[in-house]
C-alpha cells in the first residue's frame, strides 16, 4: 500500500489516478480469507440492490469475525449512511480510520455526513483530509470550493 499511496499523491490527473484508487481499492476489499471475502461478496450485492438490512448483517459478520479489517467497518458505514444513520456511521468511521487513517472514502464519508447535518466547517476539513492524501478524488475539490465560498460569506 506505500508504495501505491505514494503513486496516488504523484498522478497527475484523475484518469491517471484510477487504476492506482482501484489497486487500493481491491486491497482494501480483499481480506485473503475466503469466509471473510465471501460476507464482503454477500454485503456488497445486498447493498447494491438496496437491501439494506442483509448488508448490515453482512458486514457485521465481518467485523465479528475479523474487527481489525478495515473495510468492514467502512462497507457498514457506508450502510449506516445510506439508512440516514450518521451517527452509527460516523462512529464506524472512526473505527476505519483508526485502523487506516489513510482512508480516503472514509473521510469523503464523514465530509457527505458533515454536509447532511449542515455542519460546513467539517465537512470542508474532511474533504481536504482526503485530497491531501488522494489529490485527484473525484467531487473533493468541487466540495471544498463550494464550501470554501459558503464559509468566506460567513466571515470564516
Amino acid at each position: 500500500l506505500p508504495s501505491l499511496f505514494d503513486a496516488l499523491s504523484a498522478a497527475r490527473s484523475a484518469a491517471d489516478a484510477a487504476p492506482i484508487e482501484g489497486q487500493i481499492w481491491a486491497l482494501w476489499t480483499s481480506s485473503g480469507e475466503s469466509e471473510i471475502d465471501s460476507f464482503m461478496a454477500i454485503g456488497l450485492s445486498a447493498m447494491g440492490a438496496q437491501d439494506y438490512p442483509e448488508a448490515l448483517a453482512a458486514f457485521g459478520r465481518i467485523i465479528e469475525k475479523k474487527p481489525d479489517f478495515a473495510e468492514g467497518w467502512n462497507k457498514r458505514a457506508t450502510v449506516h449512511y445510506l439508512m440516514g444513520d450518521y451517527q452509527r456511521s460516523t462512529e464506524d468511521i472512526e473505527r476505519v480510520l483508526a485502523l487506516e487513517p489513510r482512508h480516503f472514502g472514509a473521510l469523503s464519508g464523514l465530509g457527505l455526513i458533515a454536509l447532511a447535518l449542515g455542519e460546513p466547517e467539517q465537512a470542508l476539513e474532511a474533504f481536504e483530509t482526503a485530497l491531501m492524501i488522494h489529490p485527484n478524488m473525484a467531487g473533493a475539490d468541487t466540495h471544498i470550493r463550494e464550501l470554501r465560498e459558503m464559509l468566506k460569506g460567513r466571515g470564516i
